[in-house]
């Protein structure tokens, strides 16, 4: 019985969320201070690779993906190209800690990549001195600033020639 609720109610929900993801691309692609949205030539799939490759060349850690893409291909609804790719390392992740254990929520740091119309991709994600200013602590702060050139460096590697 559940069952049969849960499939009644989330269904609907859940094409209901999707309908609403797409009406959000009219939206501000920078809603938060610290975003940075780059606009390639790359297609979706050559992004995410090129990005997943740009991580590990850069001493990061892919901790996780989470594709939109692949939940809707799930219940049998196609939307563009999708996904969150979440990075960091173990050695950020104890200074980050020993700095500020509310911080940790904002761990993993994420790379977003989007398909456009067009077939291209775009690459977003926001700075982590972005992420992580409003805990307003000077040993959060100065990690962050490392990382900044970290994720500076990975995103222009992905987006790069």
């Amino acid at each position: 019985m559940m069952t049969k609720i849960r499939s009644r109610l989330c269904g609907p929900l859940a094409a209901g969320l999707l309908a609403c993801s797409t009406a959000a691309w009219a939206d501000d692609p920078a809603p938060y201070p610290g975003t940075v949205v780059t606009q390639t030539s790359y297609s979706y799939s050559a992004l995410v690779e090129r990005l997943t490759a740009a991580v590990k060349d850069n001493a990061m850690g892919l901790v996780a993906r989470a594709s939109a893409t692949l939940g809707a291909k799930s219940i049998g609804v196609t939307i563009p190209g999708n996904t969150v790719i979440m990075v960091f390392h173990p050695r950020f992740a104890v200074r980050m800690l020993a700095a500020s254990v509310p911080a940790g929520i904002e761990a993993p740091l994420r790379f977003y990549v989007t398909e456009n119309d067009d077939g291209s991709a775009a690459l977003t994600y926001r700075a982590p001195s972005s992420v992580f200013a409003p805990y307003d602590n000077a040993e959060l702060d100065a990690m962050a600033r490392e990382l900044d050139v970290i994720f500076e460096r990975i995103a222009a590697q992905a987006v790069g020639g």
